[in-house]
């Protein structure tokens, strides 16, 4: 079943003609065009002129009065020089040559708009996924309302095929969820009440009746958005290198093509040397060098976020492309962070379930990740009294009055479960021992599984180049088989979050290096890494704002693929700066010695900025293919816009 609603920011594509640059451009270049048969076929010279202005006129209007308003307001750029290349050469009566300039000027702007607005369209294509109407259950009657109308507390009924207008909770039903147009995930994912869910996910067979627990206007799908918008405008390293020669490079043409001018009037024909003046002035125009960052920046960004995973800006690409060293936590990265109890081991006649009861009213009340393993496993649990958390070593409390405590081997003393403990570790497993009235009980043993893609990610990474750790606060035994079991050689172990920081820094004496880690716990090392990369961002505000990049979604298969995309995204504002740099050096000495005309200049410069517009929109284009790691079979990144 398909859903039939109509879906909000679904628009028209955009084409070329919707540019109001390129729709003068053209209108422009049919005048000029009409200039130019009736200058050769001897035409009285007003009629040339006049068809001639109004090309200049239509295109001109597209830069000139932008340029004149920033000049108002004390900023200079490459629209000046455009300007004031014109407006000589029309004094010098080539009318048509200033057309020229204007009409080739006009269509790189027209194309910088297209590429930017184009690309652009990949992360707001988010919004499009989420329905526009959902059926809201009110007083026992079901209410077709707008989903801008609806309020935290509002029970949703989603049909099968139908998509979920807001985040919320499922009360009732059970049925398969779509994610795929919003993390990335091809496999589809169970769910059932007290299930979290988020706007835009596809229902599958199954009814579902949900609880909002957001608006529409900040549900998870539009702070992303939001966020990620406003991340976008931070400049990377190569952004702020273009910033750094453009600034100066415009005043510094301006006085160079004065100093010319007077120079060349002084010892020659001014009026030759004038119009050489005004022909460097437009050579040397940066405006390749300024617009060839900023379409590649969007356009990656743009693909990026329809495989799924959210860029914030110039800045995090330009990092992302330069890490060659990246570290992972364990638990809920590597990990499914789905702990369980996997062993039990007691001393002296204690029953399983009295040392897994002890524990479980110790930890009814922890917030550490295996304490829900524990607490699970004992149907009716009384919470301990006086509970207190040792940093990094366990938890102590009271029960019926005698102080009990679980915590690591090391702080309590394992003594004839030694063996027992060092076995457990070594099968990657995670060891507590439980202690009542100074006598220990047992130990429990909880394993969190490696995810299934894990090792085949891992691999990737490795054969890539990067260097790979793993850091955990975990022991060292569990650590080392969780690590050679996804393939990782560099295992840190038993490091508080703080310590993990302090790594992170030590680590960031190699090239670039990142970390990839749940954005909560980590958020300390995600902050101190060159690039802090967050796991499932969904329906996690901490993940989304600390991190640089964020995957929407927690299938690792993702990171090889957005490191490849950062890497070649980075080589081309390479390419597109160098190409801008060079064409001005190798254009200015042509034009000083009368080589090329303002007319070749023109369209050799204009040339430029649309093949680098063209090389940057190639760092959009459609991401590798992922394998999935259940059946082997290889599939495409799935993509917003197909969703």
């Amino acid at each position: 079943m398909t859903n039939r609603r109509t879906v909000r920011g679904r628009t028209q594509n955009l084409r070329l003609w919707h540019v109001k640059e390129l729709r003068a451009a053209a209108a422009a270049g049919v005048l000029l065009l009409v200039a130019l048969i009736a200058e050769w076929s001897g035409a009285p010279d007003p009629i040339t002129l006049v068809f001639a202005a109004a090309a200049l006129l239509i295109a001109g209007a597209t830069f000139v009065p932008p340029t004149l308003r920033r000049l108002m307001k004390g900023k200079i750029g490459v629209g000046t020089l455009m300007t004031i290349a014109a407006i000589g050469a029309v004094l010098l009566g080539e009318v048509e040559e200033a057309a020229m300039l204007a009409f080739l000027f006009s269509i790189a702007e027209g194309l910088e708009a297209y590429s930017l607005t184009r690309t652009r369209r990949g992360l707001r294509a988010l919004l499009a996924v989420v329905p526009s109407r959902t059926t809201v259950l009110r007083d026992g009657r079901e209410t077709d309302t707008p989903a801008t109308e609806l309020q935290i507390g509002d029970r949703m009924l989603v049909r099968p095929g139908e998509r979920i207008a807001t985040d919320g909770i499922i009360r009732d039903g059970r049925s398969s969820l779509n994610l795929s147009a919003i993390t990335g995930e091809s496999v589809p994912v169970e769910a059932g009440p007290g299930d979290d869910v988020f706007a835009g996910a596809i229902n599958g067979a199954g009814v579902l009746t949900i609880d909002a627990t957001r608006t529409a206007e900040d549900n998870s799908l539009a702070r992303i958005v939001r966020i990620v918008e406003a991340e976008q405008s931070r400049k990377g390293a190569a952004q702020r290198l273009t910033d750094r020669i453009a600034q100066p490079l415009v005043p510094g043409i301006m006085v160079v093509s004065l100093l010319i001018a007077v120079a060349g009037g002084v010892f020659g024909d001014p009026l030759v040397w004038i119009e050489r003046a005004l022909i460097v002035l437009v050579a040397a125009s940066p405006c390749a060098l300024a617009i060839s960052v900023p379409v590649t920046v969007v356009s990656a960004v743009g693909r990026a976020s329809k495989m799924g995973v959210l860029i914030k800006g110039g800045a995090a690409l330009e990092s992302l492309g330069k890490v060659r060293a990246i570290a992972f936590d364990k638990t809920g990265t590597l990990t499914r962070n789905e702990p369980s109890v996997v062993g039990v081991r007691t001393l002296g006649g204690v029953a399983r379930n009295h040392v897994l009861g002890i524990a479980a009213e110790l930890e009814t009340r922890s917030e550490h990740p295996l304490a829900s393993a524990i607490v699970n496993t004992v149907s009716d649990v009384t919470p301990a009294t006086e509970v207190k958390a040792v940093a990094g070593a366990g938890i102590t409390g009271r029960v019926e009055g005698r102080l009990v405590r679980l915590g690591r081997p090391g702080w309590l003393n394992a003594g004839a479960l030694s063996d027992d403990v060092e076995r457990m570790q070594a099968a990657g497993a995670t060891v507590v021992l439980v202690e009542d009235d100074g006598q220990i009980l047992g130990l429990i043993a909880i394993r969190d599984e490696l995810r299934p893609e894990a090792a085949a990610a891992v691999q990737r990474l490795r054969r890539d180049g990067y260097r790979v750790s793993m850091l955990t606060g975990d022991n060292g035994a569990t650590a080392e088989a969780l690590g050679a079991a996804s393939g990782i050689v560099t295992v840190h172990a038993e490091l508080r979050p703080e310590d993990k920081a302090g790594l992170v820094k030590r680590l960031r004496r190699d090239p670039g290096i990142a970390m990839v880690g749940d954005g909560i716990n980590d958020a300390p090392a995600l902050a101190a890494a060159d690039v802090g990369i967050a796991m499932g961002a969904m329906g996690s505000d901490v993940a989304i704002e600390t991190a640089d990049v964020a995957l929407m979604g927690e299938d690792l298969r993702h990171l090889p693929q957005t490191f490849a995309h950062a890497r070649r995204a980075r080589r081309i504002m390479l390419q597109n700066v160098g190409l801008s740099l060079g064409l001005i050096a190798v254009l200015i000495p042509l034009s000083l010695t009368g080589t090329l005309g303002l007319a070749a200049v023109v369209l050799i410069h204009e040339l430029a900025e649309i093949a680098v517009i063209v090389n940057g929109v190639r760092a959009g284009r459609r991401g590798e293919a992922l394998s999935d790691p259940a059946s082997g079979r290889v599939t495409d990144a799935p993509s917003l816009a197909s969703a």
